[in-house]
């Protein structure tokens, strides 16, 4: 049975453990307090699913999900990720994550400094621009008319094709963005941004309490090209 190691286990990792144990795959959780605090987690998930330290659910995982805060990506384990499918869902925060130069200056991606640090890894950009609400609330099985498209971004073309078959089991459709030097079009405050899962968007924002509505390959597809980056704007 194929088995997703999860390195973060908050509102993004527990919806994804949630989806996985529903699809039939073993899920390894982890987190950086420790297999402990994960305790409540793991017995509502079932037999599917075991709590371990981020090394261990790096090893464990036939796809790894890293969903940390930024300001964390160096804490990720290198060694046990060498040769893996790890898919990324941060999002840059200033706030939270202090000031990255890089990123403020559009040099590089949040996700190619995760490929940075894992250079052995091949990394693919996912589940960073929903709601976690909306993730659990959105998937569908593969044919339902009303199916939800997710978009990736990657330099491997095989690892893309793996995220995408994790994509399909968890009840998704993937659009592919491109490079990971494209993540930049899906991250926070972009038209691909949460918005177009929202049923009531208010403005690049959505409320918390929001429903959310399916959004097919083309809508996402659509809002990846209407995608800008600040520089640009700034120039208008």
């Amino acid at each position: 049975m194929a088995t997703l190691g999860l390195i973060g286990s908050g509102n993004i990792g527990g919806t994804l453990a949630r989806l996985a144990v529903a699809a039939g795959l073993d899920v390894v959780l982890s987190n950086s307090r420790g297999p402990q605090t994960l305790t409540s987690l793991v017995e509502e998930l079932g037999p599917r699913a075991r709590a371990a330290t981020p090394a261990e659910a790096a090893a464990a995982g036939d796809w790894v999900v890293v969903t940390v805060p930024l300001k964390a990506y160096r804490q990720v384990p290198v060694e046990p990720l060498a040769g893996k499918v790890v898919l990324d869902t941060d999002n840059y925060y200033p706030q939270r994550d202090g000031q990255i130069p890089e990123l403020d200056t559009e040099q590089t991606t949040t996700s190619e400094l995760l490929q940075r640090h894992l250079p052995d890894a091949k990394v693919v950009k996912a589940f960073n621009n929903i709601y976690f609400k909306h993730l659990a609330a959105l998937a569908r099985p593969a044919g339902a008319p009303d199916r939800t498209a997710l978009p990736i971004a990657g330099d491997d073309p095989g690892a893309k094709a793996a995220a995408t078959a994790l994509l399909d089991a968890l009840g998704f459709d993937a659009v592919d963005a491109g490079a990971l030097a494209e993540g930049w079009r899906f991250q926070r405050d972009t038209p691909a941004y949460a918005v177009p899962y929202a049923k009531n968007p208010q403005g690049t924002g959505i409320a918390g309490d929001d429903p959310g509505v399916p959004a097919d390959a083309g809508t996402i597809r659509a809002a990846l090209a209407a995608a800008r980056r600040y520089r640009d704007i700034a120039q208008d």
